[in-house]
């Protein structure tokens, strides 16, 4: 194993667009610590972020790992160009030449995605807690680490969504094609579950129950957005005439369960693609 993700990482090292694209993701998520200590005004009213309760624990581990998820598209293009250069230079078939197995090459591949996501993940561990501590009002032991599932969604998560930019860049073989499939199966998803919500399910809770196997949304499940938990939220909107909403925010293990399904299949039909085309 040490051997195959040696070999991915040397082509990655060498490709100047992957190195950028990766400096940049790492940089963007540390803009996040650089947020708690910007003064914003918004119609005349100056406030910090930190000042607003975001970097509290628990809470901060359910914001940071939402914001940084945003991101993850950086190290996707990353993905999905690193399988597409394997066709456009040819090293897929050199390797293979060389004595590569299809199987080994998609191991490698695996391998490699695992990593971006461990790497990222323990990025978002650490900088959560150097926040959390600088600026959250609770640092007792047993509030820290209340909240740690969202890191453990946050690492299932990008696997899922790398093994699924694998699969798109192993089937559709040009990283522009594929990047723009992301966007279009994104889309489908939605209009389908607008079609179902119109025609067949009488409510969005019924809805809910289907579209959460769904890919995408099964992703998208695992870390729902936090916004509404900020109290200044809850606030506006019962000024604005609105009932506070209640929902779910608990990572189940039942979401786990369907994304790891989605993991596992992506990742097989990467091999039987590449198993079946003639390179």
């Amino acid at each position: 194993m040490k051997r195959l993700l040696s070999i991915e990482l040397e082509k990655l090292w060498k490709n100047r667009a992957s190195k950028v694209l990766v400096i940049t993701y790492f940089v963007l998520l540390t803009l996040i610590a650089l947020l708690a200590s910007v003064n914003f005004s918004i119609i005349g009213i100056d406030f910090r972020l930190a000042d607003l309760g975001i970097f509290n624990f628990p809470f901060i581990w359910h914001a940071n790992t939402w914001l940084a998820s945003i991101l993850k598209i950086f190290l996707a293009i990353v993905i999905v160009s690193m399988m597409a250069n394997e066709y456009t230079y040819g090293t897929l078939k050199q390797n293979l030449i060389d004595g590569l197995s299809k199987k080994e090459f998609v191991l490698s591949k695996v391998l490699t995605v695992s990593l971006f996501a461990l790497v990222s993940t323990l990025f978002i561990f650490i900088m959560t807690l150097i926040l959390g501590y600088s600026f959250s009002s609770y640092t007792e032991t047993s509030i820290v680490f209340t909240d740690l599932q969202y890191i453990v969604a946050y690492f299932i998560k990008l696997i899922a969504f790398f093994s699924f930019c694998l699969f798109l860049g192993v089937w559709v073989k040009r990283s522009a094609f594929a990047i723009g499939f992301i966007l279009l199966w994104f889309i489908g998803e939605q209009v389908i579950q607008g079609l179902l919500y119109k025609f067949v399910f009488e409510t969005r809770q019924a809805l809910n129950q289907v579209a959460q196997f769904f890919p995408m949304e099964s992703m998208s499940n695992l870390i729902k957005e936090p916004i509404s938990r900020f109290q200044l939220y809850k606030t506006i909107e019962n000024q604005i005439g609105g009932q506070a909403s209640i929902k779910d925010y608990d990572v189940h293990w039942y979401q786990i369960a369907i994304v790891i399904f989605w993991t596992a299949f992506f990742i097989y039909m990467s091999y039987k693609i590449l198993k079946k085309r003639d390179l």
